[in-house]
């Protein structure tokens, strides 16, 4: 992937950080979605005082992408950290990523972990999700 496009939705992913509602966690996430297209998606973490109705910064983006009728997938960008200060990588829940295996192909999609613009490294779903279960299980 292209350094200056991964620069850009580390940008985008670090930008959402100021809109994560993370009020009882204190750890804020962003993430910045790249359709296949080149059309390029945000999410932030919201969280809520149930706990299970939390939605990480991945599905937020995910969603409001399949929303809008988006289905093809390239990568995705994701940072985070305690006050959204950003000191390691803040690599996708097991929820997260079996969302990813809904839409994506795991030995082609980008997973951009960042804390940083210069600081990242890139995985592919199936490095994250080894024996991941999707859509072609059900075939």
């Amino acid at each position: 992937m292209d350094k200056e496009l991964v620069q850009k939705m580390i940008a985008l992913a670090t930008e959402q950080l100021n809109y994560s509602y993370a009020p009882y966690s204190n750890f804020k996430v962003g993430a910045a979605l790249l359709t296949k297209a080149g059309k390029l998606y945000t999410g932030c973490n919201i969280e809520n005082a149930a706990y299970t109705p939390t939605n990480c910064a991945e599905r937020t983006a995910f969603f409001k992408a399949v929303s809008e009728g988006e289905r093809e997938f390239q990568a995705i960008c994701i940072v985070g950290g305690k006050d959204g200060v950003l000191t390691e990588y803040a690599a996708p829940c097991g929820v997260c990523r079996q969302v990813m295996m809904e839409f994506c192909n795991p030995e082609t999609f980008q997973i951009i972990l960042a804390t940083g613009r210069e600081q990242y490294e890139i995985f592919t779903l199936k490095e994250m999700l080894p024996l991941g279960f999707g859509p072609d299980n059900l075939a």
